[in-house]
């Protein structure tokens, strides 16, 4: 750090100093501009805290003290460590402690708290104390504490400062963030230059540029996280359905699905005798389904069988029982054939009906479309989609 001269337009360099040899200690000095001044420990904007108490000692079985202790603008507590020239190696297990011990603070304690610290004051200043409860409430900008989310779970922060940070404290530090532990770590400095004395004040972890990215990597890992447990619950649920659903198959007239697992997946498919082509089954959230799907790698040959199916519309949904809904999916080479339940999947009270639901219009799918299947399995074998085609051929493709 340097000193501008300007009437000589020269920087002259500042002394650095340590604390000890300057005649500073933690308590009567370095806590006590932190508590008078908590914006040294702000580097942003609405970071601002709010000091509640000075060496707390408040807790049960107990007779440590944590330096100072302080709120931000969310409600949530902020333990502060001072260790002056040096970090220590136990700082952060320290803060840890303290941490662990003010979670457990309700809101009308960090209140009381609150107005010990402010009787406190009062009583050396000899002025009348102010009202910690309206402070708080001004600080938060909050109409009344009901409304007030004050010290919730797992939102205790810790802010370390020294002068000089060992590395097993910084590492522990940056470990500690991975899990969502709050914590900065700020690095104080006094300067002289002749009878003038300095302080810099500046957070070396996080940095404030890295602040912004590490919040948006934690939130992002937390909805991974909450994706992770959603599609996990979502396996459990299908593997729970498909289990059930297959010994009522096992049950009714319908032989598709004998051999077939359950699975995590959303459908279970069988064969339809044709290859690629297949009849599944549909469980999501939000609807049950059948459907007749056609995947085979050659569009057209999908297409093929399509058209033919299309061609009796009429016949196969009086067979069938109800009208389906036809999807030849232009420009993709897949096709089905669909017919569809919403329902609340997810709710297992609804699952008997689900599946009776499944079995009877498999049933009925697989009825209504097994004689126009036999046919198209036969034309198929007769017939050439890559151009040419035989008499028997022009004849098996004229036939609806």
């Amino acid at each position: 750090m340097f000193k501008i001269d300007a009437a000589a337009n020269r920087i002259k360099p500042l002394e650095v100093k340590r604390f000890t040899d300057l005649g500073f200690t933690e308590r009567k000095h370095l806590q006590e501009w932190l508590e008078n001044y908590p914006q040294a420990l702000s580097p942003g904007e609405g970071d601002e805290l709010l000091i509640i108490q000075k060496e707390f000692d408040g807790f049960d079985d107990t007779r440590e003290r944590l330096d100072l202790l302080a709120i931000d603008k969310d409600g949530n507590l902020v333990i502060i460590e001072n260790k002056l020239d040096d970090s220590g190696r136990d700082v952060v297990w320290q803060a840890l402690k303290y941490a662990s011990y003010c979670a457990n603070l309700k809101k009308q304690q960090v209140v009381e708290i609150f107005q010990r610290y402010l009787n406190q004051k009062a009583q050396l200043e000899g002025a009348e104390p102010a009202n910690a409860e309206k402070v708080l409430l001004e600080f938060l900008q909050a109409d009344d504490l009901q409304s007030v989310q004050l010290n919730t779970l797992k939102s205790q922060r810790l802010i370390l400062v020294a002068a000089h940070y060992r590395k097993e404290v910084t590492n522990t530090v940056l470990w500690l963030s991975q899990f969502g532990v709050i914590c900065q770590c700020f690095k104080v400095t006094p300067y002289q230059a002749g009878a003038e004395l300095f302080l810099n004040v500046e957070q070396i972890i996080p940095t404030p540029e890295a602040a912004d990215f590490m919040i948006g990597m934690m939130a992002k890992e937390a909805e991974e996280k909450s994706a992770s447990h959603e599609q996990l619950n979502s396996h459990r649920l299908r593997l729970a359905f498909w289990e059930q659903a297959l010994d009522a198959f096992s049950h009714s007239s319908c032989s598709l699905y004998n051999n077939i697992s359950p699975n995590k997946d959303h459908w279970l498919s069988a064969g339809s005798g044709l290859s690629a082509m297949v009849f599944n089954l549909i469980f999501s959230k939000n609807e049950v389904r059948v459907e007749f799907y056609m995947s085979r790698s050659q569009a057209e040959v999908n297409q093929f069988a399509f058209d033919r199916l299309e061609n009796q519309k009429a016949h196969i949904e009086t067979k069938f029982g109800a009208a389906l809904t036809w999807q030849p999916l232009p420009n993709r080479k897949a096709c089905r054939i669909v017919f569809a339940k919403p329902v609340n999947g997810y709710d297992k009270a609804n699952w008997p009906e689900m599946i009776q639901w499944l079995v009877e219009h498999m049933v009925q799918l697989e009825q209504a479309l097994s004689g126009p299947l036999e046919k198209i399995r036969h034309q198929l074998k007769n017939t050439d989609l890559s151009g040419g085609q035989t008499d028997q051929d022009t004849e098996l493709l004229s036939d609806s």
